[in-house]
């Protein structure tokens, strides 16, 4: 079963328990996946579907902390409720040696000896870790690793 599929069980499975909250953010989700098919006229295959569900967590978080910067703890609580919905369709999260050991194997892959380097270094993790690994994470250690 694709993840698309899975995701449009969820949503039956929702409604049929009434779980508005999750049925909510379900369908925030296939409405972002319709529109990036219908705006590029393609059928999006799970890779796609997880950049998608990547985008809507990271979206999420930038509010969590927006919110909690602002004393909403009610929003922010309810853009967290959203994060653990959608965190269900991430893949399994790689550990932190896991990610250090395919930062050090893409450095020595592209010989890259500087910060000049760094986007040779990500090109290769992009395809790698993509939805495994927060890249933000990956990008920093990279850094780190060319700057030594």
């Amino acid at each position: 079963m694709s993840l698309k599929e899975r995701i449009n069980e969820d949503m039956k499975t929702a409604m049929r328990a009434k779980a508005a909250d999750k049925l909510g953010t379900i369908r925030l989700l296939l409405a972002a996946i319709k529109q990036k098919e219908v705006d590029e006229r393609i059928t999006l295959d799970d890779a796609a579907t997880v950049a998608i569900v990547d985008k809507l967590i990271k979206q999420r978080k930038d509010s969590i902390s927006q919110f909690q910067a602002a004393g909403r703890a009610d929003l922010a609580d309810k853009e967290a409720a959203e994060v653990e919905v959608l965190m269900v369709y991430m893949p399994q999260q790689l550990s932190a040696d896991e990610v250090a050991q395919a930062v050090k194997a893409a450095v020595a892959q592209t010989g890259a000896v500087g910060p000049q380097d760094m986007g040779k270094v990500m090109g290769v993790l992009k395809g790698l870790l993509a939805g495994r690994a927060d890249m933000t994470a990956v990008s920093a250690q990279v850094k780190a690793a060319l700057a030594a």
